[in-house]
């Protein structure tokens, strides 16, 4: 096995440790994934108990499975939970018995237009039990008797989610979020998973301006929970960004927050604009992953998602198709990179009042010119300087100025830093 050496590379040998467990909205899974994330970043782990209100939900029963299979006749098992986690309807009620196919086939779901591919399906919050096969296994079965065996427990326990923080200057915070919620999905969602793990431990070699909280949960009751749990904190969150389907071999997709221009979706477009990566920018729908949760009405949070080809926009969502070989080290390093060229134009965004600001100061004598000399980029510094001074009007921050002027950010910032020590603007 050829050694690991890129930070693509050890995102995807993440994703491929990952794969194997069987996770759900609750359960053992859930905590056998932050166990292994933990050993990347250190997690705060919340166990919320069963009948907990969380907004208008409530924290449901909480969902074990050991063994779950279809023999046939001679005991062969033609569907094998231990060969996928996805060949279980997701949250199974236990089942043993024995029946005829013809009675079974209610029971099992397929995809008869990708014969070889097995889907994924849940049952959360209605009592069920079903298998997922490939349309092809389901053919090839005979008529006859099937032992039928679901071996879960569905149970008073609790909901698990988790934070990582990475300390910043000032307590305000972005957030940055993915759903622990799907099995053996390496897409949706291991990928945000290991992008999110190595964004964190890439903020923690500084210290950034914002307070960045990672949160690992479950899908839509996860960030509920999260939500309801923290309302005294959410004042805080300034912006936010939801992490999904990070690593398939599509362009960047940006979905804006349900304000349509908070700072998170201004940075994003300007960030993916200038990279002259292939991108889309599309607009907020009340559909998707958490984004939907934090932009709610009553929270109406800046929160924007980044993906890559977004969900359901490829037929490989939420089947057997969606496996470690269909992501790629280079796409997820790809996303790792708009993420932390997007933060680091989020903790540079300030907003100045020039303090000299009758008639241009002279910059000669402060020395700022001489700082140039030598620079290739010399003429657009200097340009960069006096679009500072004309916008530092405490309204205007970098970005606008950068928009503006049509100067790259880092430029931008750079003349700001310059003038901030020279004492001719402050924030």
């Amino acid at each position: 096995m050829a050694p690991v050496t890129t930070t693509g590379e050890r995102m995807h040998a993440l994703v491929e440790r990952l794969y194997p467990l069987c996770r759900s909205i609750t359960g053992d899974g859930v905590r056998a994934t932050l166990e292994i994330v933990d050993e990347y970043v250190p997690l705060q782990v919340h166990e919320v108990p069963t009948g907990t209100q969380v907004l208008d939900w409530t924290v449901p029963q909480e969902w074990n499975i050991r063994d779950a299979y279809i023999a046939d006749a001679s005991g062969h098992r033609v569907v094998d939970f231990a060969a996928s986690s996805l060949h279980v309807l997701g949250y199974s009620v236990p089942v043993s018995a024995t029946m005829p196919l013809a009675e079974l086939r209610a029971h099992l779901h397929t995809l008869p237009d990708h014969p070889s591919w097995v889907p994924y399906r849940t049952s959360y919050y209605r009592p069920e039990w079903g298998f997922c096969l490939a349309q092809e296994t389901l053919d090839a079965l005979p008529d006859g008797e099937y032992e039928v065996r679901v071996d879960s427990t569905l149970a008073d326990g609790h909901l698990t989610y988790a934070e990582h923080v990475v300390p910043g200057q000032v307590p305000d915070e972005v957030i940055v979020s993915c759903h622990v919620c799907h099995p053996s999905l390496a897409n949706d969602n291991l990928a945000g998973i290991a992008v999110a793990t190595f964004l964190a431990r890439a903020l923690a070699e500084r210290t950034p301006y914002y307070t960045y909280r990672f949160i690992f949960a479950p899908g839509t009751i996860g960030a509920i929970t999260w939500l309801a749990r923290n309302r005294e904190r959410v004042g805080r969150v300034k912006h936010g960004l939801v992490l999904a389907c990070a690593g398939d071999r599509g362009h960047l997709t940006y979905k804006r927050s349900r304000r349509g221009d908070a700072e998170i979706d201004r940075v994003m477009r300007h960030v993916l604009r200038a990279s002259e990566r292939p991108h889309d920018v599309t607009g907020f729908t009340p559909y998707g992953y958490d984004e939907r949760q934090y932009c709610s009405p009553g929270f109406d949070l800046g929160v924007g998602s980044l993906s890559r080809t977004p969900y359901a926009g490829y037929p490989e969502y939420h089947t057997s198709a969606d496996d470690p070989g269909f992501v790629s080290p280079e796409a997820m390093e790809d996303t790792l990179a708009v993420c932390r060229e997007a933060f680091a134009v989020l903790d540079r965004n300030r907003r100045y009042v020039n303090l000299s600001p009758y008639g241009e100061p002279q910059l000669g004598r402060r020395g700022l010119y001489d700082a140039l000399g030598g620079r290739s980029d010399t003429q657009q510094a200097q340009m960069a300087m006096l679009w500072v001074l004309s916008l530092s009007d405490g309204e205007h921050g970098l970005l606008d100025v950068a928009e503006r002027s049509g100067l790259p950010f880092d430029t931008v910032a750079a003349a700001a830093d310059a003038l901030r020590d020279a004492g001719l603007i402050k924030a």
